[in-house]
């Protein structure tokens, strides 16, 4: 698969010097997508909810905010702190991780945690991020320029300015994560099934909801934390891999990891293939190309579920 989109996002007279960091490219990309398809297999299971989608918490505008946060003037006031010291993606993370306990707090009612709840705190969390966000942009535009430029947190593409320590550290949390993930599965088929029943089945849904939503959010955040809101991968690869592989968590969370690696590794490709000379000669987000193939599907799920069973 990384031959493959290496080829296809390669251009005549490529070089053997390029090829390292064309496939460092592909490999982040492949980590983007798994993170962000095993993370929207687990958020649709829990949440009992077919459109949910890993951002549906604050996660990807929380990073935002913090992105862009990191490069205003007062943070340099903090330039001892080991986060500043640690660089924008940790700003972002901590933002992402800031989100996500917001929501999950305003969502849990006596240690239980309400789904539909949840959804609405999470669409107010990200509709007052991307407020403020925009605010502080109109106030400081000159911060939003440059290569791993905040603007890049709200579109969303794979970062050039990432240290190895920084790519490391986003693999170890994803891998440790979907370690967790899988070891939940089998319990997470009971997710859909009413409380009652999942008890009378010995899972401690409760338990089990908290424990995955906390999981699926750091490995969000991980992601955006190095990529930025790249949107609707999380959103498809779960219901394209469940026509094939079915509705047991067991199966379906390898199988959309894998389809979210390949398919983020081969729209990237194609992103850096269009910014050609002979082409449209710009870098274009590969986040561009993702909203414009997952928008017409996302609304293709809305109508689907509104339609009358027979």
């Amino acid at each position: 698969m990384a031959a493959a989109c290496l080829l296809i996002g390669s251009t005549p007279g490529l070089s053997l010097a390029e090829i390292p960091y064309r496939l460092e490219n592909v490999l982040l990309a492949s980590l983007v997508g798994a993170a962000l398809g095993s993370a929207g297999a687990v958020y649709q299971a829990i949440l009992r909810n077919p459109l949910a989608d890993p951002y549906l918490l604050g996660v990807s505008s929380g990073a935002s905010l913090l992105a862009f946060a990191w490069r205003l003037p007062f943070a340099a006031v903090l330039s001892t702190s080991l986060l500043v010291a640690a660089g924008q993606q940790a700003f972002s993370f901590g933002g992402a991780l800031i989100s996500v306990g917001i929501a999950l707090l305003m969502a849990t009612r006596r240690g239980r945690i309400e789904p539909i709840t949840l959804l609405l705190v999470g669409v107010i969390i990200n509709a007052i991020n991307g407020a403020i966000f925009l605010l502080l942009y109109a106030l400081f535009p000159q911060l939003a320029a440059g290569s791993g430029s905040a603007l890049n947190f709200l579109i969303g593409g794979i970062q050039t300015n990432l240290t190895h320590g920084q790519e490391w550290l986003a693999a170890a949390l994803v891998g440790a994560g979907w370690i967790v993930m899988m070891y939940l599965s089998g319990q997470l088929n009971a997710a859909s099934l009413s409380e009652a029943e999942a008890q009378a089945m010995g899972v401690q849904i409760h338990r089990v909801r908290w424990i995955a939503l906390i999981v699926a959010s750091i490995i969000t955040a991980a992601a955006v934390a190095i990529s930025g809101p790249i949107g609707f991968i999380g959103l498809i690869c779960p219901h394209l891999v469940r026509l094939v592989v079915g509705s047991d968590q067991r199966r379906l969370i390898p199988a959309a990891t894998a389809f979210g690696a390949a398919l983020l590794a081969c729209a990237d490709a194609i992103t850096r293939l269009l910014s050609r000379q002979d082409l449209i000669n710009t870098v274009l987000p590969v986040g561009v190309l993702t909203a414009l193939l997952g928008g017409p599907f996302f609304l293709y799920l809305l109508w689907r579920s509104r339609r009358p069973t027979a």
